[in-house]
């Protein structure tokens, strides 16, 4: 098996797509009133799923976290610390939850948390360098 992309079950599909697309830069080609939307960022998939019809389609209920979500993050990268500031501020303008204001942990990582509207957590960070897998 392959990793094929990473999803979320949202609730509000049209503000989770203007999140995604216009504050964060995911490329997107559905329309906002549909219920699954692929976007992609640095061409990873990235999917949502709008809760209800994931429900309809699986037969079952299920229990959906309020507030910050601390299960998971989306983790974004940028080349410098000062970007990391940077965007940092920008997301949060934009109407990001700031969650943690950016600041260089012990390893050597500059970084900070983002939450999107609803609440899942969104890490910007940086090492000075380029990206480099």
């Amino acid at each position: 098996m392959r990793l094929d992309g990473f999803g979320l079950f949202v609730q509000d599909m049209g503000r989770m797509i203007r999140f995604y697309r216009d504050v964060l830069g995911f490329e997107i080609r559905e329309d906002e009133d549909t219920s699954n939307v692929y976007l992609v960022k640095d061409g990873t998939l990235f999917l949502l799923y709008g809760r209800e019809d994931f429900e309809k389609m699986t037969h079952r209920r299920y229990e959906y976290l309020k507030g910050l979500n601390g299960h998971s993050e989306i983790a974004l990268y940028v080349d410098t610390f000062q970007e990391v500031d940077d965007q940092f501020r920008r997301v949060v303008e934009l109407g990001a939850t700031p969650v943690l204001e950016p600041e260089t942990e012990p390893w050597g990582q500059r970084t900070c948390y983002i939450a999107d509207p609803e609440g899942n957590l969104i890490e910007i960070g940086s090492f000075n360098r380029p990206f480099d897998r």
